[in-house]
């Protein structure tokens, strides 16, 4: 990762960054360099050829790059959704698993859920 602490220009078209690392020279003119030198032409071409494939993309009808953002938007929300839902299972399993094997769980959910009571016992109901 490049964090700049401090640049400076020299007389030469130079710019020199200083960070954690040390010292890095970067000459201003690159970029001027790539596209005016031996191969400019070529360079210049390709640019241009990029920048259309990536406008057509980006605005094509059907599959373009914003229906792709927004299905990536959309997975990732339906995946969490089902980790959602799988918990949800689970605990839901060990309820159910809970219910079949201890029988002091079964007697608690039925009395809460049924308002059932042993022989003997009075059950008072209070509603909200």
């Amino acid at each position: 990762m490049f964090y700049v602490l401090k640049s400076f220009k020299t007389s030469s078209n130079l710019v020199i960054f200083v960070n954690i690392n040390g010292i890095i020279p970067i000459e201003l003119n690159y970029t001027m360099k790539i596209f005016g030198g031996e191969h400019g032409g070529f360079v210049k071409y390709v640019a241009i050829v990029l920048a259309v494939v990536f406008f057509i993309l980006l605005i094509k009808p059907g599959n373009n790059l914003i229906n792709w953002v927004r299905a990536a938007i959309e997975i990732s929300r339906q995946e969490k959704q089902i980790e959602m839902y799988e918990n949800e299972m689970k605990k839901t399993q060990e309820r159910v698993r809970m219910l079949r094997t201890d029988r002091d769980t079964l007697e608690k959910y039925a009395r809460e859920q049924f308002h059932m009571a042993a022989p003997g016992e009075d059950i008072y109901v209070l509603e909200d």
